[in-house]
């Protein structure tokens, strides 16, 4: 199923791949079992641009609401000029983190670890975590 989803985040960036605009695909796997998929938007005022978990998570909560994620993965395809043109499983941004986080706390995220990417909990990928005194 892990592969699956990066195959899906891989063949999102694949199909809109824009050099220097979007380079980051995502995949999400809700607990219902529903896909979603999205890339980075980027902007000329780069406070503005948006990443492709967050635009997958916001097609999964547009559609499902609040099913809660099952398992999150982004990918980085690289510029032309790289060597490797592997699209590779990469970590989310700090931003990300917090995002995922505040949408399910429970959920795994597939990173980076060395040939074979792993699903670790976002809580491992974000410790002491910032917190208005609310639980979700």
């Amino acid at each position: 199923a892990d592969r699956e989803l990066v195959a899906a985040a891989t063949t999102a960036i694949e199909q809109r791949y824009r050099y220097d605009w979007q380079e980051v695909g995502a995949a999400l796997r809700t607990r219902s079992g529903k896909l979603f998929t999205g890339v980075n938007l980027d902007a000329y005022l780069g406070r503005m641009a948006v990443c492709a978990e967050a635009v997958a998570l916001g097609r999964a909560f547009v559609d499902l609401g609040d099913d809660g994620i099952d398992t999150i993965v982004a990918v980085r395809h690289p510029p032309p000029d790289e060597k490797d043109q592997t699209v590779a499983v990469v970590s989310p941004c700090g931003a990300c983190r917090e995002l995922i986080f505040d949408y399910d706390r429970n959920a795994p995220v597939i990173v980076p670890n060395g040939k074979t990417p792993i699903a670790v909990p976002i809580a491992d990928l974000l410790p002491n975590k910032y917190n208005r005194g609310t639980e979700r």
